[in-house]
């Protein structure tokens, strides 16, 4: 799951929610709540996030797999008959 690895980020850095959620100018709650797919977030806050981790939002959101599968399928629908 995407979300796994915000948490795993987290964790790495020795971050608590808390933590987080105050460098982010949001409640603890409601990034337990991002982390834990409960609550979606917007692109804003997705920047917020990944500066917080030294990276971009797309690696920590961007579900790879999934991008990937919809290019195949993309591809298999605009092929010539």
């Amino acid at each position: 799951m995407v979300l796994d690895k915000l948490k795993s980020l987290r964790t790495e850095k020795g971050l608590s929610c808390k933590q987080v959620a105050d460098l982010v100018g949001i409640s603890k709650e409601y990034y337990w709540m991002i982390e834990n797919g409960k609550r979606r977030l917007n692109y804003e806050l997705a920047v917020k996030i990944a500066q917080v981790f030294d990276t971009s939002p797309d690696d920590i959101f961007l579900d790879r797999e999934l991008t990937y599968s919809e290019q195949k399928v993309s591809s298999l629908t605009n092929q010539s008959p």
